[in-house]
């Protein structure tokens, strides 16, 4: 019996704001088959932040050959304006990944592991212990550095080879990672298999083994039409961080079966019907979607963008 929600109005169950972690320039980009310019990208990043972004995952310093949509991680790092309160965080992999983040500049990253042995395996070529290994040293380097570092937890809920993902596992592998010193770690639906109450019970889980709900963060999929369900179970807890893609982008190329991330708008748009603070303006960020969606030369999956750009009866 769960005994954690109080029975009150879902209104009074919810954070009054959240932050949202746009990760449309990094993990929205990184699985489209083409590859954008990159001033293109620099654009979407500048109209992000217009919208009123104040986190926006910028690329990944993974290996070019891996990774080819975001072989420019080093220029484009550079060549970005950054803004005062906007935070610019980059995904690294490893200790070369950091080497080449701190060089260009970045003072935030993000760290990647798997709960999943089969998804570590494929996407990072390492079993789970030895890809935790891998990261020791990145985490350490990272915090004597005085950096801010959240980490992903992929595969959380299920993956398509290993079935439905423990709960001591999941938890288990997220404890692990903020031990090595993550600040925040975001609990990854990477194939969007997750329901409601599969989200309550990880939480739960979560909230039981004494990590308190100012640390999580979540990143949903909308492979089944679950991710807004999933981030009100979330936010019923206490999660007030989600991550979402502009546009619906992204998604991991190696997870068989996956649909994209969250659209950003359809988050803020859902969000602001509840009086719930996010400070982005969907309408700006709507336009800014279907402006990515074409310049990937297709149309945007998330309805809130499409709702908005449609022309008045």
């Amino acid at each position: 019996m769960r005994g954690t929600i109080p029975a009150v109005g879902i209104r009074d169950r919810l954070p009054r704001r959240v932050t949202i972690v746009e990760v449309s320039p990094r993990d929205g980009l990184q699985a489209e088959e083409r590859i954008l310019p990159t001033e293109t990208k620099i654009a979407l990043i500048e109209r992000l932040a217009d919208a009123g972004h104040t986190v926006i995952e910028t690329t990944s310093f993974v290996s070019p050959k891996a990774v080819p949509q975001l072989a420019d991680a080093d220029e484009l790092f550079k060549r970005l304006r950054q803004r005062p309160g906007v935070r610019y965080p980059v995904l690294v992999p490893n200790e070369r990944g950091l080497e080449r983040a701190m060089a260009a500049g970045a003072t935030e990253i993000a760290i990647l592991a798997s709960a999943s042995e089969s998804y570590s395996r494929k996407n990072l070529g390492r079993s789970r212990a030895e890809a935790m290994e891998m990261l020791r040293p990145v985490a350490r380097r990272a915090k004597d550095q005085g950096m801010r570092m959240r980490a992903y937890l992929s595969m959380a809920f299920a993956d398509p080879w290993d079935g439905p993902t423990p709960l001591d596992v999941a938890v288990d592998a997220g404890r692990a990672l903020l031990d090595l010193g993550a600040d925040e770690l975001s609990i990854g639906d990477t194939i969007g298999a997750a329901t409601p109450g599969k989200v309550q019970d990880l939480v739960d889980a979560y909230l039981a083994s004494g990590v308190s709900a100012d640390r999580l963060a979540v990143h949903f999929h909308d492979t089944y039409g679950q991710g807004l369900a999933n981030v009100l179970a979330a936010m019923e807890l206490g999660v007030s961080v989600v991550d979402a893609s502009a546009g619906g982008l992204g998604g991991s190329p190696y997870a068989r079966g996956a649909a994209g991330n969250l659209a950003t708008e359809d988050l803020v748009w859902m969000l602001e019907g509840l009086g719930i603070r996010t400070g982005i303006d969907v309408r700006a960020l709507a336009a800014t979607a279907v402006w990515i969606c074409g310049e990937l030369g297709r149309e945007t999956p998330g309805r809130a963008a499409r709702a908005l750009a449609a022309p008045p009866a």
